[in-house]
């Protein structure tokens, strides 16, 4: 299948990615766009939180429901954005616009990618290993790295969100960089117009 754009990660920042790009289905710009995830690259460090303090969302959250609403409420509410799971992406090669997706069972062409895993040190998808660097925003005992960005691109046609961004590990920094991410696609899908995507009462 080719896709417009395939997100890499089922945690924080790729899933609100998916969900704002998805949300734009009514875009004259999105609607004909195929969009993708591999949701198989989880968050571990999730899998242990429990949420206080975290806009909008419930004081004593498990980190591990979030993981699995979130990808239900993905496949609730946008239907079309395709999700894949128990596949780990091995390899990203090509160029803007042709990209070609590896992972253990498949390879999937797509015109753009984003990677949204965590920022777990060495980094195991082969292909961008020139951009990896020490995380500037973590302490070097924790030994984590970051993908080298400029607002999130990484190099045309690859944008990096989350803590993999070199962000801090914070739940709402994350789906903030997400989100901004897809704003920043459905942009260039606009044809540079600025877009942002709200839902409202009043429709």
């Amino acid at each position: 299948m080719q896709f417009d754009v395939l997100l890499i990660g089922g945690g924080v920042s790729s899933v609100s990615c998916g969900l704002v790009l998805g949300s734009a289905f009514k875009k004259p710009f999105a609607a004909s766009k195929k969009i993708g995830i591999i949701t198989h690259q989880k968050s571990s460090s999730l899998q242990d939180a429990v949420f206080n303090n975290a806009y909008g969302i419930s004081a004593g959250k498990l980190g591990a429901d979030l993981l699995v609403e979130t990808l239900e409420q993905l496949q609730s509410l946008y239907p079309h954005v395709t999700q894949i799971p128990s596949e780990k992406v091995l390899k990203i090669e090509g160029e803007n616009g042709n990209f070609s997706v590896v992972t253990n069972k498949s390879v999937y062409q797509t015109k753009l990618v984003v990677i949204g895993i965590g920022a777990g040190n060495p980094f195991t998808i082969e292909g961008l290993e020139a951009f990896v660097i020490p995380h500037q925003k973590t302490i070097a005992e924790k030994n984590r790295i970051q993908l080298k960005n400029h607002d999130h691109l990484v190099k045309d046609g690859i944008y990096v969100c989350g803590v993999l961004a070199g962000w801090r590990s914070q739940l709402s920094i994350a789906a903030g960089s997400g989100a901004s991410v897809a704003t920043d696609i459905l942009t260039l899908w606009n044809g540079g117009v600025h877009v942002h995507v709200h839902d409202s009462v009043r429709e």
